[in-house]
């Protein structure tokens, strides 16, 4: 099990991971090992609580596929084991972020002493710029 907070955990076996070889430059190395960790987490058939599920769906996340599959690459580190640990971290600071609920923001009214500070700073913009025209005589 897997503590993303006091009330989700996840359970290994509902984490698929595949390995892979990593991209770009690392030399012989990178050609004939499989480094790279690609974990596949169905939202769907996990044992989340459905409030996690429905927020995770509403995500708008690129590595959220449209059967509703997270879909995490690793390939920082040369270890696969670290790649597998990296991937896991990444999966529940993702679902911790579905957890986080937004704040309702209220609309507000600007106070009376901002509106006259405003409206006093045009007034002397207002005059800087009068200042600067041709005398007329």
């Amino acid at each position: 099990m897997i503590e993303v907070d006091r009330y989700c955990h996840l359970r290994i076996s509902d984490i698929e991971f595949s390995a892979i070889r990593a991209q770009g430059a690392g030399g012989q190395h990178v050609n004939k090992t499989s480094t790279a960790i690609h974990l596949r987490f169905n939202i769907q058939a996990s044992q989340l609580p459905d409030k996690t599920k429905q927020r995770l769906f509403e995500i708008k996340d690129q590595r959220l596929s449209k059967d509703g599959v997270i879909i995490i690459k690793s390939q920082d580190s040369r270890s696969q084991e670290q790649n597998k640990l990296d991937a896991i971290q990444k999966l529940v600071k993702l679902i911790q972020s579905a957890n986080k609920v937004q704040k309702v923001r209220r609309a507000t009214k600007p106070t009376k002493s901002s509106i006259k500070k405003r409206l006093e700073s045009k007034s002397n913009r207002k005059q800087l710029k009068q200042q600067r025209k041709r005398v007329v005589i």
